[in-house]
Order: C-alpha cells, then structure tokens, then sequence
C-alpha cells in the first residue's frame, strides 16, 4: 500500500513543449527549425555588436542558467543563449546521437543561421566542453573563450548528483522514465551548489519540469551512455584570450581540473570562486559577471 502510494506520489509523465512554453519561454524566447529540430533560443542585445557573447549550457541545465549575465550583458552585447539537443525546450534529436562532435556541429550551424560569424564564446560543464572544442575546430569563429567548470578531461567526481547516478545505472534507470520525485531533481541541485543557501524552490522547479519535456529523460541516458574525454591533448593550440572561472566547491568537477586547463592554454586567466559551486554563474551572477567585464578588454573586437 505504501509503495503504491510512493508511486503514484512520484509519477512523472512526460510533459509536452506546449504546456512548458507559457512558463519558460516567454520573450525574449524565441524557436527556430534548424535541419528538423525545433531550438529554444534568445537573442538579446543590440544586433550591430560585431562580436557577440555565445553561452552555452551544461548537462541537464538550460538557457536560464545565464539569465543573470544575458540580463545584464544585453545592455551593451549582443548575446545568444539557446538549448541544446538533449535538455530544456529544445529537447531530443531525431538519431539519439549527444556525442561531443554532434553539439560541436549543431552549434556551428545554429550561429551559421543566427549570422554570428564571431563571437566570445562560453560554456559551463559539458557547455565549456563544447565551446573549447570549438575553438579547436573552427578557430576563426571564436574570438574569446570563456571556461566556467569545463568538462573535457577524464575526471572522477567527488559527488556526483543523484539525477545523474541514476541515469547511469541501467536497473534505475529504466523507472526514471515514469518516477521522477521532486526531491531526487533538489538533491542534484544541492550537490552541485556550494551554498545550499542559494537553492530555491523556484529553481528546482525550472529544473523539474524542464526535465520532465518530453523525450529529456531518455536523451540524458543517451548521453552517459556516449561520456567520453575531450581531445585535452590539443589543448595548447588554443591561441585566443582565455577566461577561466571555477567554483571553489565544485564536488563534480573539481578544481584541480581548472587548474589543468589553465596549465594548458598559455595566457589563460583563471579565476576561483571559493565559496561557489559547479554553476557559478548561475550560483552568483555579480561576481562572476564582474570577473569576466574585467577581462572581455583583453578580446579583439
């Protein structure tokens, strides 16, 4: 009886773009189709700024990981923050294909049709991933680099959010598709915050329910089922100014990983943030905003 209870407490079906649009899309939100798969993007700011900011988004997250620095940027920059495959309203590709070549591709054509032909670009956890390989990959692209809590090297957690263990384990998996509690998605939140403090109701709704879009939960075992290191080893061919910002507390990701892609790319800058945790930006817009206003002189524009 009580594990009836517990189920039918916890039951979480899919729910569609539709319903979830009214909520987490409102303007400045925007959809465009690119090659069949419909994208959740904003593109803020003056349109003339012939370098714009391009921010990228981490595992299970979303656009409104950046909505404090694109509030703030917007004034002066044009940025543009989207959904990738996978997570948020963009939600799944067709082929189940969230290798790291596969985003690399996607964001190249997705600036393609936006028309940025050069940008500062920046990415936390798998979103850093992304971004450096892009700068590896289409160098002329890519005027500035900006690196918050990157993924790319083979690192073991020191805590790993209880979403993403799950996705991981084939037997719980499997129920992840129907179950999802609410406090499962609060946990994870938690763990990848370094002040709990900071961990409201309101955010670990956004990250519920944009979970639950339909065909995420999937695309998220898709995606531990295709984790691998990025090219590390290529790592000093980076030759455009690097921005560095780390969580002081980051259990997933932790700082000595930072300190390795500092090592790494000659002249980066790196910035620690002691008390913060694996999302700094979004953890503490201020602070972090403030360490990358002081270093986007230093980007060709």
């Amino acid at each position: 009886m009580l594990a009836a209870l517990g189920f039918a407490v916890s039951k979480a079906p899919d729910r569609s773009l539709d319903s979830l649009v009214p909520r987490w899309a409102p303007p400045p939100s925007d959809f465009l189709d690119l090659d069949g798969q419909l994208v959740h993007y904003r593109d803020q700011g003056p349109a003339s700024d012939p370098v714009p900011l391009v921010l990228i988004h981490g595992t299970s997250a979303s656009l409104h990981t950046w909505e404090g620095w694109a509030t703030a940027l917007a004034q002066t920059h044009r940025v543009v923050s989207f959904d990738l495959p996978g997570f948020g309203l963009t939600g799944p590709n067709a082929d189940g294909d969230y290798r790291d070549a596969r985003y690399v591709d996607f964001v190249r054509r997705l600036l393609a049709r936006l028309g940025v032909a050069r940008a500062v670009v920046a990415g936390n956890s798998l979103g850093g991933e992304i971004a450096w390989q892009l700068a590896l990959a289409d160098p002329a692209r890519v005027a500035g680099l900006v690196l918050i809590d990157s993924a790319g090297h083979d690192f073991v957690p020191e805590s790993l959010p209880l979403g993403f263990r799950i996705a991981r384990i084939p037997v719980l998996r499997q129920g992840m598709r129907w179950v999802l509690p609410r406090r499962a998605i609060e946990a994870s939140v938690l763990d990848v915050y370094g002040d709990p403090s900071h961990v409201s109701a309101a955010l670990v709704d956004r990250y519920y329910e944009l979970t639950l879009r339909e065909g995420n939960r999937v695309a998220l075992m898709q995606r531990m089922d295709q984790l691998a290191p990025g090219p590390v080893e290529r790592l000093p061919g980076i030759k455009v100014p690097t921005l560095i910002l780390w969580g002081g507390r980051d259990r997933l990701i932790p700082l000595r990983w930072g300190e390795a892609f500092h090592q790494a790319i000659a002249g980066s800058q790196l910035v620690v943030f002691p008390k913060l945790g694996h999302v700094p930006q979004e953890e503490d817009p201020a602070a972090t905003l403030a360490a990358l206003r002081d270093w986007l002189p230093q980007v060709a524009r």
